[in-house]
């Protein structure tokens, strides 16, 4: 496995990741989640020429998943993260996760955090066995409420949904003097 930034010729591969990533949803009764269209190339062409996309190959560097983030009010804000599901289970997801939190580390950010819905197995109990808490409605930054407001016009609210964060070392902590 390989964590390498998104390059403009896999964007088009990235919604594929994405389409095929929503199915699982299906047998939750989430078909509206299913059946969600990937984001759209612009918008993933402005991640990659921010340099926050970054994508996970395998040995015959086919991509296998993604990851995009933002930052949101002094954090890094991972807004999706999908992995193609004949890769699940296989860390490509929590690997993407561990690079980007480099990434904010870095960037000197204080934090990972994340939206995403309760009740699924693979998202927010996931994120819970990486590091990740829930943040209480007094928690949430003021970015966080505007995500989530936005998610709420998608949608997304018809089913429980919570903020999630997990801090980020320092490097100058993560970093031993020889």
């Amino acid at each position: 496995m390989r964590i390498r930034l998104a390059r403009r010729s896999d964007l088009p591969l990235l919604q594929a990741i994405e389409r095929a990533a929503g199915e699982p949803f299906r047998t939750l009764g989430m078909s509206r989640v299913a059946d969600d269209d990937p984001p759209p190339l612009e918008l993933l062409n402005g991640y990659h020429e921010a340099g926050r996309a970054w994508v996970t190959t395998g040995p015959d560097n086919r991509l296998l998943g993604y990851l995009i983030a933002d930052e949101v009010d002094g954090s890094a804000h991972v807004e999706q993260v999908s992995v193609h599901p004949s890769a699940a289970r296989r860390g490509l997801g929590s690997a993407l996760i561990d690079h980007v939190a480099g990434w904010a580390a870095a960037g000197g950010l204080r934090a990972l955090t994340l939206t995403t819905f309760s009740h699924v197995p693979w998202n927010a109990p996931y994120y819970a066995r990486l590091g990740f808490r829930v943040l209480t409605e007094s928690d949430l930054t003021d970015g966080l409420r505007r995500i989530r407001a936005e998610e709420a016009e998608h949608g997304l609210d018809r089913w429980p949904r919570v903020c999630m964060r997990r801090d980020v070392p320092h490097l100058t902590e993560t970093v031993r003097p020889q």
